[in-house]
């Protein structure tokens, strides 16, 4: 007489063997998970986390409006044409006796710093000076800093209406006799993101290394 299978016991085990491959599957995700905070851990970062960075975080909902303006490379540039890089923007003007002249050898320092991502980063300088800064003018400043910089200038209206949403005062002043006029502006460095939202607002005199070591994170995102 033929034996019959033993259907309970059949049953059964299905289910037995389905939960242990999703006991397996779920230790093997813990592994995994575990694994990366620890690496991560090590490397003094969480992936899904940012990190403490070095100037006064921004949460704009908008974009920063658009402009345009005369570019030291003799074109004509908006800034939406720079969309898909980090911009590092500082408003001053070449004849600063100043604070133009430290902020730029501190962004003179991203750069080196970032290695092969630093071609995902650009430094833009907008006069607050266009009776003096010419685009050539800007082009001979900037390369004594680093010949990536770009230099931006145009009317008095068309550099109002790029600072103004950015919160950016400036002043023309008498100076000196040796000197002639100046001009008094802010002196914060805006980092924007790819996307084009202000992020980050570092306040004057703040270190390269630390702006750099923020790109890092940036570019990424």
């Amino acid at each position: 007489m033929a034996t019959q299978p033993n259907t309970d016991a059949a049953m059964t085990s299905a289910p037995a063997r389905r939960a242990r491959i999703f006991l397996w599957v779920g230790l093997a995700a813990l592994l995994l998970v575990g694994g990366v905070a620890v690496w991560s851990l090590i490397n003094g970062r969480l992936p899904f986390m940012p990190p403490q960075l070095h100037g006064t975080v921004i949460q704009s909902p908008d974009r920063v409006p658009d402009f345009t303006l005369d570019a030291s490379t003799g074109e004509r540039v908006s800034l939406s044409d720079l969309r898909g890089k980090v911009l590092l923007v500082y408003f001053g003007y070449t004849f600063c006796p100043d604070a133009c002249p430290t902020t730029m050898a501190e962004l003179k320092k991203v750069p080196p710093a970032l290695g092969r991502s630093a071609d995902d980063v650009q430094v833009v300088m907008i006069s607050v000076d266009p009776q003096r800064d010419t685009p050539e003018v800007l082009r001979e400043y900037l390369a004594h800093f680093d010949p990536s910089f770009l230099g931006l200038t145009g009317t008095e209206e068309e550099i109002l209406a790029a600072a103004t949403p950015l919160g950016i005062y400036y002043y023309a002043h008498e100076g000196s006799a040796a000197s002639g006029y100046l001009v008094d502006h802010t002196t914060s460095v805006l980092a924007i993101d790819r996307e084009g939202y202000l992020r980050v607002i570092y306040s004057f005199e703040t270190p390269g290394e630390d702006i750099a070591a923020d790109m890092r994170w940036l570019v990424r995102q």
